[in-house]
């Protein structure tokens, strides 16, 4: 009888072992967590698509913000809805908008607490699209002006900044626009403000539980015409080459789960810090099958986020954030 030579599972035989020999791991330093805030008043309203998370009103944000802090959570992804909404998105960069007035007060409450700011208009305009719409007088059909919407993503970045935002993440996929706007940061005197940029964003069926959220859903067409095609990968490396040279700190990949092969790519290329956003669809597939009692969310959840990092994520956007940091502070994964 001839019995193996290379014994792979001796390196497998007990807990602590394994946990010797772990290539991967999750800290809840590498998490970030989105908040929706809006304006109002002992507002918290549970967003149907997407169990445990809610919309918050201001009032309420000390709440949310002393539970995620007291678990070790270090950043939050800041998302806001607003009051008033039109074709320029103007409330997007009022000092007083809703992302603008619940920054000043987290930095207030929780000053070491880090603010990430998307910077996006879709929320904050009345057609849903991330810039300034043209219809073509030959073709009558609406275009997104690229040049024109950076000049609005420039003041909204900068308002942000003002504010107390410790990253600006320009969410929009405009050409140009970490160049833009690190430019327009660096004249206003925020040259230390770090730019977390959605270098790779694709035009995904992922997001409808986001857009529900954020109150986002475009008024008509879709925006294919500046978020990537899902197909596509070499495309990937041009744009996160274009961030690189004009001057972002982070790159990101968005969404996360079916795009791994490109968070690899984007790792084996690039040095910077890598994100990955594990987006409102992928969460919510999750909670809806553990509701049912079809998968076992914590399980499910871990292997999902060991995924990101092993796929060469250092940094993860995920509404489980608090979830995780819950388990990891059991240590019972």
């Amino acid at each position: 009888m001839s019995y193996p030579i290379v014994r792979n599972r001796r390196l497998r035989s007990s807990q602590a072992l394994r946990n010797l020999v772990r290539e991967s791991s999750i800290s809840v330093h590498d998490l970030i967590y989105p908040i929706f805030v809006t304006h109002g008043s002992g507002l918290k309203e549970e967003i149907s698509s997407m169990p445990g998370v809610y919309h918050l009103s201001l009032d309420l944000l000390q709440e949310e913000l002393k539970e995620v802090t007291g678990l070790g959570i270090q950043a939050i992804m800041l998302f806001g809805v607003p009051e008033h909404k039109d074709a320029h998105g103007t409330s997007a960069h009022d000092h007083n908008g809703i992302v603008q007035l619940a920054t000043r007060k987290i930095k207030e409450l929780y000053p070491e607490l880090l603010v990430i700011a998307d910077t996006c208009l879709c929320q904050f305009t009345d057609h849903g699209h991330c810039g300034v719409v043209h219809v073509n007088e030959k073709t009558q059909r609406a275009e997104i002006l690229n040049d024109p919407s950076l000049e609005l993503l420039v003041k909204t970045a900068v308002s942000q900044a003002e504010a107390g935002a410790d990253i600006i993440a320009p969410s929009n996929m405009m050409d140009g626009f970490v160049y833009a706007i690190r430019q327009g940061l660096d004249e206003a005197g925020y040259d230390q403000t770090p730019i977390m940029s959605y270098s790779v964003k694709y035009a995904s069926a992922y997001y409808g539980p986001f857009r529900e959220a954020a109150h986002s859903a475009p008024k008509f067409g879709d925006r294919k015409t500046y978020q990537m095609d899902p197909a596509n990968v070499r495309e990937a490396l041009r744009e996160a080459e274009s961030d690189v040279v004009e001057g972002a700190d982070f790159l990101m990949v968005k969404p996360a789960m079916a795009y791994m092969d490109v968070i690899r790519l984007l790792r084996d290329q690039f040095d910077l810090p890598l994100v990955a956003y594990n987006v409102s669809g992928e969460y919510s597939l999750i909670k809806a099958a553990a509701l049912q009692g079809w998968v076992d969310e914590k399980s499910i959840v871990m292997e999902t986020m060991l995924g990101f990092k092993r796929a060469g994520a250092d940094l993860i956007i995920t509404y489980f954030a608090k979830d995780i940091a819950k388990w990891l502070r059991e240590g019972s994964l």
